[in-house]
């Protein structure tokens, strides 16, 4: 047994805590729990705990659903809205097959996989979210529209029941479980709160984002309201995204960092910005993956902060430009350890697992095959004129999840990096929410052709 398996046994008796929540993911994205017993974990460590898999959203058939979730002692930490005695806890877990092996269903194990690649080339990945969602008053579930817990706008500070106080409680919350947060405010919507995490490597951010959705949820319950990742619920108001800064490290150096080069940029850097553009159709089903995705991206006149925000339409790289795919922060002088990209296409509904193996690589494939970069985009994309954009060489993001899922079924990069199962099962998934999506008779189409035809 290692040591920080030790500390966790430990913990668990001078802490009484009781119960042991095994955490992990279904290949979409949404969170599983089971309670063990202290006595029971020191086998676990060892063993790992069997389950159903077949019970699982895309994880076995039925002839082979036998699996083992192997708790991850590193990811341990005491549950702070279970903080009373006896406590609760949780760790993440890797799934593993009955023989001991990774899962080739496990989402995280998809990451793992991908990461140690990136470290076969010298990598460390790195990655820093802001995370946009809204509170609630309700949560109606016959399709009618919420309403928004407050009125406010971008940076408002405002006395109100909700919003102000929400963020101050859940941001304790999330730093009482080893959660660093660097930023938070009001977005530009009514109820839109951001939440922005300091950076770490991408699997402890991808456990991160799985953990600040339970917690977000949690409070918002104790609260009176309701918080939804869903990527737009309003037709009239900006969705939510999940801004993403990336980054490569060599050891201490940053890859990214080439003192004098232009915006500060390295070749590394440029060629990771040219993969990701380049396969930045291909991935989106699983950066985006949700039908209602794309109502985020091509929801309305993107020319103002109204319907569509500052959501990504196209497939373009600025430096500083909030309308491109990907921007290039302002460089501060003296700080080449921060130089980064953003990639703005990231939604908060996504699998942070899936999405950020698929970017990682396409960024890497860019490295490794060496492409040159386009020309950056300074203008405002939105406001261009197709022609304009045509002739830029600026192409469409897919407009909904049918092109999306055409984009992807046709990769090699996601195949290979998502692996057979998981590759065949999302695709399958999507392509049956895009069937029974398009089978739908809207309220849109009710209110406009009823009366006329």
């Amino acid at each position: 047994m290692d040591k920080q398996q030790e500390f966790v046994l430990r913990t668990l008796e001078e802490r009484d805590i009781r119960f042991v929540r095994l955490w992990f993911s279904d290949v979409l994205g949404f969170l599983k729990s089971v309670a063990v017993a202290p006595a029971e974990l020191e086998q676990a460590f060892a063993e790992g705990i069997g389950f159903d898999g077949s019970a699982i959203e895309g994880f076995a058939r039925v002839y082979e659903s036998d699996m083992l979730a192997k708790p991850d002692p590193t990811t341990f930490q005491i549950l702070p809205w279970r903080a009373e005695s006896p406590g609760t806890a949780r760790m993440f877990c890797d799934i593993l097959m009955p023989d001991g092996s990774p899962s080739y269903a496990d989402p995280r194990q998809v990451l793992k996989r991908t990461l140690e690649r990136s470290s076969d080339l010298g990598f460390t990945f790195y990655t820093h979210p802001e995370i946009e969602f809204f509170l609630l008053k309700d949560k109606p579930l016959d399709g009618t529209e919420p309403s928004p817990a407050d009125q406010s706008g971008y940076f408002d500070h405002t006395p109100q029941p909700v919003g102000h106080d929400f963020r101050r409680q859940a941001i304790t919350m999330l730093e009482a479980m080893g959660i660093s947060v660097e930023f938070s405010h009001h977005e530009g919507a009514p109820g839109q709160q951001e939440i922005d995490l300091r950076y770490a490597d991408a699997l402890s951010t991808a456990d991160n984002i799985m953990t600040f959705r339970l917690v977000m949820k949690e409070v918002a319950l104790e609260q009176g309201v309701h918080a939804t990742f869903m990527p737009k619920p309003f037709s009239d108001h900006p969705g939510s995204g999940m801004h993403t800064h990336l980054s490569l490290f060599e050891g201490d150096r940053n890859a990214f960092y080439e003192a004098g080069a232009e915006y500060q940029m390295s070749k590394t850097g440029r060629s990771f910005i040219a993969g990701l553009l380049r396969h930045a159709g291909e991935i989106a089903a699983v950066t985006n993956q949700w039908v209602n995705s794309y109502k985020r991206i091509w929801g309305g006149s993107q020319r103002t902060a109204g319907a569509g925000g500052e959501a990504p339409s196209y497939i373009c790289w600025g430096h500083n430009n909030r309308s491109a795919l990907i921007r290039v922060p302002m460089y501060k002088p003296g700080k080449g350890q921060s130089t980064r990209i953003e990639v703005r296409s990231l939604d908060a509904g996504a699998n942070p697992y899936l999405a950020y193996a698929v970017l990682l690589s396409a960024g890497l494939k860019g490295v490794e095959e060496g492409y040159e970069l386009p020309l950056g985009a300074e203008d405002d994309v939105w406001a261009l004129s197709d022609a304009e954009r045509r002739a830029m060489g600026i192409k469409p993001l897919p407009q909904n999840l049918g092109e999306a899922i055409d984009l992807m079924e046709h990769s090699e990069l996601v195949a290979e990096t998502l692996g057979e199962h998981v590759f065949d099962f999302f695709l399958r998934n999507k392509k049956a929410e895009w069937e029974e999506y398009r089978a739908q008779v809207t309220p849109f189409e009710l209110k406009r052709y009823l009366h006329l035809l």
